[in-house]
């Protein structure tokens, strides 16, 4: 089976044309013909295209609200019933969680100011930087996710074999992987709090220069969740729970028992959490996986 490549592919730079899907398929820019993800839920999302499917979608150029696949009545186009979080939609999860280029392409349905005005252009690479579900406009809950243009002085290049999934990676660049870590001065109070002790588990992990936490904010930063940057949205987690808590892996009940494992919530009495937050954290970003 062909190898699944993530980045640029060799010939086809950023600003490319085609005039279908069939020359698209041909290049290995987007290989699916009729699918608008290509991916693997076991390795990632390597491409998508926007070619106006779903009406949730929306288009900012450098930053993309995607709308994940699936839960259209394949006659109508229309949104019949919820997305599952399989295949194509777990697929671009994994691409955030493990830092996967996603390369974006439009087509000249997609009704946006950056459409070409025929066939499909290559825009560049993205970086998917959060998803979440919500209930879209037919009243059904849909997938959404978020990609912002990844600058050419950081782009990736990984070539992926599909079965098995064994990951090589090809000397043309080297990928890195980071996670901005934000310490703001309501981060640094909390932190304070529990002596930098995780709220989930109790570890506090002593470095050479100091012990260590990270300050997880409940409802996210920034848009489109637009939590604000207060004591009452942060908890202090280890590096573990922190990837954990964002990813919707485990999340906190109204009891303050924890979701996806063991225990409860260790709260100091000084620490108000807003109970808003911790149902907004509960209804859109953890994820129940089907099956």
């Amino acid at each position: 089976m062909a190898e699944r490549l993530f980045g640029h592919v060799p010939g086809y730079p950023e600003g490319s044309l085609f005039e279908n899907r069939a020359e698209l398929n041909a290049s290995r820019v987007h290989v699916p013909t009729q699918a608008g993800i290509s991916g693997s839920q076991t390795e990632g999302a390597e491409s998508i295209v926007l070619s106006g499917g779903y009406e949730d979608d929306a288009d900012y150029d450098d930053t993309i609200i995607y709308t994940g696949h699936g839960g259209r009545d394949p006659s109508t186009g229309q949104q019949t019933h919820d997305q599952p979080f399989a295949r194509g939609n777990r697929a671009l999860a994994l691409s955030k969680q493990n830092g996967l280029p996603v390369r974006v392409i439009r087509g000249s349905s997609h009704d946006s100011p950056y459409s070409p005005p025929s066939g499909y252009s290559y825009d560049g690479l993205y970086a998917v930087e959060d998803f979440w579900h919500e209930v879209g406009k037919s009243g059904f809950k849909i997938w959404r996710f978020r990609l912002v243009k990844i600058s050419e002085k950081t782009t990736h290049g990984q070539i992926v074999a599909e079965e098995p999934a064994e990951y090589s990676v090809p000397n043309r660049r080297e990928v890195r992987v980071s996670r901005i870590i934000r310490d703001t001065a309501q981060a640094r109070a909390v932190k304070a709090l529990y002596d930098n002790r995780c709220q989930m588990c109790g570890i506090r992990l002593e470095c050479p220069a100091g012990p260590y936490s990270e300050a997880a904010h409940i409802r996210p930063l920034g848009a489109p969740h637009n939590g604000p940057d207060t004591k009452d949205n942060v908890l202090c987690l280890c590096p573990n729970h922190h990837v954990l808590f964002d990813n919707g892996a485990v999340s906190v009940a109204a009891d303050l028992s924890l979701i996806g494992t063991e225990g409860d919530l260790t709260v100091h009495r000084d620490h108000h959490i807003n109970q808003v937050h911790l149902a907004y954290h509960r209804e859109h970003l953890v994820v129940i996986l089907e099956g």
